[in-house]
């Protein structure tokens, strides 16, 4: 009887087996779903559907993106975690992802235990902007600005714990100097009291706000990448004033934990292939965005460290959303 139970257990596990090998082995065969966790219209989401059309035609199937919005990101990441681990449902990847974490000290999920990660996509800089009436020119004028008229700034941000508001702590935990958060619901209600001088800096997405600054209603103090932006070259990072100083966005794509490394091969391959694609690479940067390749590892690897960095920035600020 023993022996009958465990041939039978054997015997489920080669077909179960061989389902997924023959599953993968035609995937994609039908549609696939991208979470995203922000609006329609806004640079995660557009990012996404521009990698989403192109996995369309290199895969053959349509990449369909689903917008589930709300706690910070947090219900598109929990639905993707919780979803079956067969290719069929994906998300598309932010630092909004690695600042939970921390943020956020009861998420019914692990982020990193329970995702697999795929591809990295494309990094995108924040502009540290300030009112065109604020007598500063530089980054360095700013801090001794912020030094004299100490605690007196407010600093915006399009909410608590975003990639914009941790911009802004670390500049402030890597400065010394003191500001005062405000928070606002989106871009669009900060920029009235932004372009009037109501509140004095922003970290801002760089598709949101170099517009404004190009018409001078606004003055960009620096990028928030490590080195100058490419397509803002007379703008100077941070970092050439307080070195170390570094805070892209990121995106990129990964699937539920138990997703068949087969398939997980397939995006990747794909994935990559695109972002050596002109076409493509001339999409991402019509919105300020320059290609991210990574293998599964390589990508693993930046989520587990931004999530270790920010963790300390969110120590430092002393924020939780719980």
């Amino acid at each position: 009887m023993r022996n009958s139970v465990r041939a039978l257990a054997a015997l489920v596990a080669t077909i179960v087996a061989f389902a997924q090998a023959a599953g993968a082995a035609e995937y994609p065969s039908r549609p696939v779903q991208m979470v995203v966790g922000f609006a329609a219209g806004g640079g995660t989401d557009i990012a996404a559907r521009i990698l989403g059309e192109w996995l369309s035609r290199s895969l053959g199937q349509r990449f369909v993106i689903e917008n589930r919005v709300g706690m910070g990101g947090n219900l598109a990441a929990q639905a993707v975690t919780n979803a079956r681990p067969d290719g069929y449902t994906l998300l598309f990847v932010a630092p909004n992802n690695a600042i939970a974490v921390s943020l956020y000290r009861r998420l019914p999920f692990d982020f990193l235990r329970d995702t697999v990660p795929i591809a990295g996509v494309m990094r995108l800089t924040n502009l540290m902007v300030v009112p065109a009436s604020l007598p500063v020119q530089t980054v360095q004028e700013f801090i001794e600005y912020a030094k004299v008229n100490h605690g007196k700034l407010l600093m915006a941000s399009t909410g608590v714990g975003t990639s914009v508001h941790l911009s802004g702590e670390l500049f402030k935990a890597m400065t010394g100097i003191e500001m005062v958060h405000v928070p606002y619901r989106g871009g669009s209600a900060v920029y009235p009291d932004l372009l009037t001088g109501k509140v004095h800096v922003l970290f801002g997405n760089l598709t949101g706000w170099i517009e404004s600054v190009q018409a001078g209603r606004l003055r960009a103090l620096g990028v928030t990448a490590a080195k100058r932006w490419p397509a803002l070259p007379d703008i100077p990072a941070i970092a050439e004033t307080v070195p170390g100083y570094e805070a892209d966005a990121w995106y990129g794509v990964v699937a539920p934990k138990g997703t068949p490394p087969e398939i997980v091969a397939t995006l990747s391959r794909a994935i990559n292939a695109g972002l050596a694609d002109h076409t493509l690479l001339a999409r991402f940067a019509e919105i300020g965005g320059v290609p991210m390749p990574m293998n599964p590892s390589e990508f693993g690897r930046l989520i587990a460290g931004e999530t270790e960095k920010w963790r300390k920035v969110v120590e430092f600020a002393g924020i939780s959303v719980d």
